[in-house]
């Protein structure tokens, strides 16, 4: 019973969050969503790439369920699942990450939690794990990376929210007045450490 109870929810949650990361990609331009948007070059199209290329090993690859997305031997891994080539279309990358979770959720449905399962990326003795272990690994992976998403759409439109239906109008002059009785607060701190 409990078994089911905790499958079903990290199983809810995990798909809350692929729902909130390709949200953060709505009514952008093709350069916003492929932008470099930190010093290290996260974009969010990249960000949605990444989470795709980790569900697709870790509720494929790890079980002996070979994605049915092409993917790079784990080895050869050279960063460009962090990024999209001009010749990806915004699209085809939404759409294989939707096939993605379609393997992983047959994945999720057909195995028991404690079904056993391999990373051989991990280094020993953490290689051998099981389904349970592996969906809070992807459910953390894809919150953490929803995240950056946050705030990297925020910095691009001040649009904020984990869903449509969350959104509230963005009001910039109680935006504006927030901001700067925050940078009130931390120069005062400054100034009394100082």
């Amino acid at each position: 019973m409990i078994d089911d109870f905790a499958k079903d929810t990290l199983h809810g949650r995990l798909r809350r969050d692929r729902q909130a990361l390709l949200w953060k990609l709505d009514g952008l331009s093709e350069y916003d969503v492929r932008r470099p948007l930190t010093v290290t070059g996260t974009n969010l199209l990249g960000l949605v790439k990444h989470v795709a290329s980790v569900e697709a090993r870790y509720l494929g690859e790890v079980f002996g369920r070979p994605s049915p997305e092409p993917l790079p031997r784990w080895q050869d891994h050279d960063g460009s699942d962090l990024w999209a080539a001009e010749d990806e279309a915004r699209d085809q990358i939404i759409e294989s990450y939707q096939r993605t979770w379609e393997h992983s959720d047959a994945t999720i449905d057909e195995l028991a939690l404690d079904a056993a399962g391999q990373v051989p990326w991990w280094p020993e003795p953490h290689r051998h794990t099981n389904l349970f272990a592996i969906l809070v690994h992807v459910l953390g992976e894809t919150n953490r990376h929803a995240g950056h998403a946050d705030v990297l759409r925020e910095g691009v439109d001040g649009r904020t929210g984990m869903r449509p239906e969350h959104e509230m109008h963005i009001d910039e002059e109680a935006r504006a007045a927030y901001c700067a009785k925050i940078e009130q607060a931390a120069r005062s701190a400054a100034s009394v450490k100082a």
